[in-house]
């Protein structure tokens, strides 16, 4: 009596299991969800993401005049606020990008979509003028 009782759950269990891995088969993201997805993984990767988890750096440079310093010239490493701040720089152009990718969407009124598209390419120019700065500072 009792065996049959453990077969009858166990049977459930696995009707319910393949029941869930048929729906994670079957499953449509949408195409908003994977994009943000691949480009949070894309912003983590070139902003030096797994340098940050596999070396474990400092977080920053205190100065002995107590500033804290996220670059620091002349240093071969990376501190983890330097990676964030390019990490933030770079997901600013993204979505630089993305507005003035949003732009074409005004067609009909050409005020909103210059508008779109202004803002839009004044993020990226920001964003790539900051990352140069960046570079310009650890290099130059």
């Amino acid at each position: 009596m009792m065996t049959k009782g453990i077969s009858k759950q166990r049977s459930s269990l696995t009707f319910s299991l393949q029941k869930t891995y048929e729906r994670m088969l079957n499953a449509k993201p949408s195409l908003f969800l994977v994009s943000a997805v691949a480009i949070g993984i894309t912003v983590f990767l070139m902003g030096g993401g797994v340098y940050d988890l596999l070396i474990k750096p400092i977080v920053a440079y205190i100065s002995q005049s107590g500033e804290v310093l996220a670059f620091y010239p002349g240093l071969n490493d990376q501190f983890v606020l330097g990676s964030l701040i390019i990490m933030i720089l770079y997901a600013l152009g993204v979505t630089g990008f993305l507005i003035a990718y949003r732009s074409t969407k005004y067609a009909y009124n050409p005020r909103q979509a210059y508008r779109f598209l202004l803002i839009g390419c004044a993020m990226i120019l920001i964003a790539y003028f900051f990352v140069e700065q960046r570079i310009a500072t650890l290099f130059g």
